[in-house]
């Protein structure tokens, strides 16, 4: 598959020059470097951004409700128990 890449003027410049040193061409360096980045694994074992568990919220004590309802939470909200 072909494809582009834009890259600044220096980077183009180092890339090449190791393509000359070792003898090999600009193409096959690139390969080989994305090769080799691709198959190191991840630090965190996870992709950038995934996190693990969702985050955690606490709001202080559980509410004091032996059967949950929206009446129980309205009563609870004015003060009635």
């Amino acid at each position: 598959m072909r494809t582009t890449l834009d890259l600044p003027d220096p980077l183009y410049r180092e890339l090449k020059s190791r393509a000359a040193l070792e003898g090999r061409s600009v193409k096959d360096v690139v390969r080989g470097l994305l090769q080799r980045a691709l198959s190191e694994p991840i630090a965190s074992g996870l992709a950038p951004g995934v996190r693990s568990q969702p985050p955690r919220v606490s709001a202080g004590a559980p509410l004091p409700l032996a059967a949950p309802s929206n009446a129980a939470l309205f009563d609870l909200l004015d003060g009635a128990s």
